[in-house]
């Protein structure tokens, strides 16, 4: 009798805890990996510099109570350290949960094409409330295409100029540096 009730209490225990797994929100991610799969993309990871970035631009916003991609500055320049070949913002504001601000990117052509970049791999996601207003603003950065970018310059093929060298830097036709 006596190890019934530890092993009753282990079930229950393990059931109670397999409740509450099944009931934790879905992350940022994994909401955009599921939509992005649904319509045939692959999945999308959370990235720390993404997150960074989209976290800069929401404080941003929040902070000067304005919705608008430039107000750090031009997004390539701010998405750079990510070192992705191909990558897009999208912003909001209004709601407070992101379920409801993805619905409102699902819905704008746009936006959805973003969240549906083929060759996207990670996405960072940020919000930020505004302190005069109270409004929540977001920002997500979606990237991809990693292997492009991480191709050193030495793999690069050389053409032979017309003095047989090669020519590593070729401008307007011109070999500006040879070997």
């Amino acid at each position: 009798m006596k190890s019934a009730l530890p092993i009753s209490l282990c079930l229950m225990l393990a059931l109670c805890s397999s409740v509450f797994a099944q009931q934790a929100p879905a992350t940022p991610a994994e909401m955009i990996s599921n939509y992005r799969l649904q319509h045939g993309e692959g999945s999308v990871t959370s990235d720390a510099t993404l997150n960074r970035i989209a976290h800069e631009q929401a404080a941003a916003m929040a902070s000067k109570n304005v919705l608008d991609h430039g107000v750090l500055g031009p997004f390539p320049s701010r998405v750079a350290p990510a070192k992705a070949d191909r990558s897009a913002e999208n912003i909001a504001y209004g709601y407070d949960s992101f379920s409801k601000t993805l619905g409102q990117w699902i819905n704008s052509s746009s936006h959805r094409e973003n969240l549906l970049m083929h060759g996207a791999t990670k996405v960072g996601v940020a919000s930020a409330k505004s302190t005069t207003t109270g409004r929540t603003y977001w920002a997500m950065v979606i990237a991809g295409d990693y292997e492009r970018r991480s191709r050193s310059p030495s793999t690069k093929p050389t053409k032979p100029n017309r003095d047989g060298g090669n020519c590593r830097l070729e401008l307007a036709g011109l070999c500006l540096s040879t070997n």
